[in-house]
């Protein structure tokens, strides 16, 4: 054993004296894997801190919450002429679920103004960039929880029945328009109506890519006297009683909306139901895409590589022939010398990978830093890129050690 041992530590150290004796050729050799490497561990920590954020956002506002629109948000840009004919939820919708459906807690109404028509939000010379805009009632507070005022209060039953002309606005709004004062009690322009501030939400950051901070929130009922509103984009979010429920909840208020919408026993649902857990799945669907066509981008990096690692190899086999003779003459085996041959090839891909894994994980936390993009470098990345660039030293490097072990010991001492 120790004979076996003392002969791999010896064949290592002629692996490594061999790579660093010809450095820019291990290093331009090396530089596919890299390359390679280096992707893989950037694209993955990117899309690791995406999917943790988007999943940590998701259970703060409640995974058992049930959305329901005219319209399915994962067939949006293939809906059939079905869909596209819908007619559009009612407010009465919304109370005959509040009415019928005894597994319903709360239920908030969102609607928003005409895409064509999204009126400006601003206040004196100050002017808030592309502010979301959308109307709600007094329970919205109560179903998204986490969207609680840290400044004012939220909406009351009366302002939404007297339709009344009060907002609140998100935090960066209030950066845009009273960046040094309070805004509760202020009056704001919204298109050309005065509303009144009454309260501050707090600060969310960002969720699929889309501020949370950049609202502003009035009554539902204020939102369709003043505004031009698209009633296709009603969505009703619904608080069940018992969140272990979820399921039957939904099939509750599902056959309630079937016989109201006079949906044929036969025929589909002409309305969406989904949850959180839905966008949860069609995100990491998009993010699964965009992981594949990444692995194949750096496939071609790292087939490059081993490529360049085979020629390289087979080169050195060639500078080397009378240095194998030699070592065959003195009782080295075939299997020493595909050893040696093969360790060396493995350590110069797993050089690269790991010269390609610091880059990469440098690369994703400053991404991190200088963007709004989460990145996490994950333990399971960081072992996958040092197998693949030590797997593709072995697979590439099988060819030139086998030719190496393959020579005549003979005609190797003869060779010049």
């Amino acid at each position: 054993m120790k004979t076996r041992t003392g002969l791999l530590q010896e064949i290592l150290v002629m692996a490594v004296d061999s790579i660093k004796t010809h450095k820019l050729r291990s290093f331009l050799t090396m530089l596919g894997i890299v390359i390679g490497v280096m992707t893989v561990i950037a694209m993955v920590s990117v899309i690791e801190g995406l999917n943790k954020s988007i999943a940590g956002e998701i259970e703060n506002i409640g995974s058992n919450l049930i959305m329901i629109q005219k319209y399915d948000p994962v067939r949006v840009n293939t809906m059939s002429d079905e869909e596209r004919q819908r007619k559009d939820l009612t407010i009465e919708d919304a109370r005959a679920i509040l009415e019928y459906c005894p597994l319903v807690n709360s239920l908030t109404i969102q609607i928003t103004p005409d895409f064509l028509s999204l009126p400006e939000v601003k206040y004196q010379n100050q002017k808030s960039d592309n502010a979301i805009i959308f109307g709600t009632d007094e329970n919205f507070f109560q179903v998204y929880s986490i969207y609680l005022p840290t400044e004012g209060r939220g909406l009351t039953e009366v302002e939404i029945k007297h339709k009344s002309r009060v907002c609140l606005i998100g935090a960066e709004v209030k950066d845009a328009l009273f960046p040094h004062s309070d805004p509760v009690g202020k009056e704001i322009r919204i298109g050309g109506e005065k509303f009144t501030i009454i309260g501050v939400m707090g600060r969310r950051g960002q969720m699929f890519g889309q501020s949370q901070d950049n609202l502003v929130i009035v009554p539902y009922t204020s939102l369709m006297k003043y505004f031009p509103y698209d009633m296709s984009s009603l969505q009703l979010t619904i608080l069940p009683r018992d969140p272990t429920a979820v399921d039957e909840t939904i099939e509750q208020i599902t056959n309630l909306l079937r016989v109201r919408r006079k949906v044929p026993p036969d025929k589909p649902s002409n309305f969406a139901v989904y949850t959180q857990e839905t966008l949860l799945s069609l995100y990491n669907q998009l993010t699964g895409a965009v992981f594949i066509v990444m692995i194949v981008i750096s496939s071609i990096g790292l087939l490059v590589g081993g490529i360049g690692v085979m020629n390289i190899m087979l080169v050195a086999v060639k500078e080397r022939t009378r240095e194998i003779g030699i070592r065959k003459a003195i009782g080295a085996r075939a299997s020493d010398i595909t050893k040696q041959f093969l360790i060396e090839a493995i350590i110069l891909t797993g050089a690269g990978g790991l010269v390609g894994i610091i880059i990469g994980s440098a690369a994703a936390m400053i991404i991190k830093v200088s963007t709004s993009l989460p990145a996490a470098v994950s333990w399971w990345s960081v072992l996958l890129g040092l197998a693949v660039s030590a797997a593709v030293g072995l697979f590439f490097g099988i060819f030139p050690a086998q030719k190496a072990a393959r020579l005549d010991p003979i005609v190797c001492l003869r060779y010049e």
